[in-house]
């Protein structure tokens, strides 16, 4: 029998594995429009989340006192979920994977605006190494004024403000129904775009959109499981194999080979991530009656 921590580490890696098939789908989904790889992602996605719900409260699982908190968690991760979809079509895997653990950074920023916390020197200088990475891996984009390097930036800021969000919401609503709001939302704006254009998809194809849903929604359950079974402190770095997976891929799918300049922002973004992330431990240990969702 494996421990908890062990259980924790094994949903931990098959959340990095389940996300990265995604993106690798996500990329191959080229031909057709975002709003119906949003509908797909969404509408399928409900499948593994659907087993969250506790069976009393099947029949009025959408119940909930704080329905605008709910709508502004799901408006900011339906924008980074848009921004990381055309992010991940139009540039290099492993780019778009590194610029998108800075989200670390930005959480650190506004959760001072958002949270009212006190951030010490000793993150700030995690956010200022964390930016430096940001502007390396992202001097390809400057130097060729090719905005959807901006893109990932925006999902981290997308990002940030959605774990501000679950942060405030999970003091008293279930994950497995911030989960589903956010599902529904993105699937019903997926429909919305039907007039702008939607493509019939082969059957080899479709298989892929209900992929993309799958794996989506079985990735964020494997890292809920992680979280919950597991010390965030223990599981959390493993999530930084997912930019090997992508410089693995897109070599071998899209004969994409990442610069130096790439891997040395990675370094740094990953590095600044992870002080951010000690200290935040740090701090969770000085004060154990704070709330904080991981």
């Amino acid at each position: 029998m494996l421990s908890k921590n062990q259980l924790g580490i094994l949903y931990m890696f098959l959340s990095v594995c389940t996300f990265s098939i995604m993106d690798l789908l996500v990329k191959w989904s080229q031909d057709y429009p975002t709003g119906e790889v949003l509908f797909f992602r969404g509408f399928f996605g409900l499948l593994p989340t659907y087993f969250l719900i506790p069976k009393n409260k099947l029949k009025n699982f959408y119940e909930t006192r704080r329905p605008f908190e709910h709508l502004f968690r799901c408006l900011a991760g339906l924008i980074a979920l848009v921004a990381i979809v055309v992010a991940l079509r139009e540039l290099p895997l492993a780019i778009v994977v590194s610029l998108s653990y800075a989200a670390p950074l930005f959480i650190t920023i506004l959760s001072i605006f958002l949270l009212s916390e006190k951030v010490g020197w000793f993150r700030w200088l995690a956010v200022l190494i964390g930016f430096v990475g940001v502007v390396v891996i992202s001097e390809p984009g400057f130097e060729n004024m090719n905005y959807y390097y901006l893109l990932p930036l925006i999902f981290c800021v997308g990002m940030a403000l959605v774990t501000i969000a679950i942060r405030k919401l999970s003091s008293t609503e279930p994950i497995w129904l911030i989960s589903i709001f956010f599902t529904i939302t993105i699937s019903i704006a997926g429909l919305f775009t039907i007039p702008l254009g939607w493509v019939m998809p082969t059957f080899k194809d479709f298989i892929l959109l209900v992929l993309i849903g799958v794996t989506g929604g079985s990735a964020n359950l494997f890292l809920t499981q992680s979280y919950k079974l597991s010390e965030v402190s223990l599981v959390a770095p493993l999530r930084y194999l997912s930019l090997i997976f992508a410089i693995i891929f897109g070599y071998l799918i899209w004969n994409e080979v990442p610069t130096m300049k790439t891997l040395i922002g990675a370094f740094l973004v990953i590095f600044a991530s992870l002080i951010i992330f000690r200290r935040e431990i740090y701090h969770k240990q000085e004060t154990p009656s704070a709330t904080r969702h991981e």
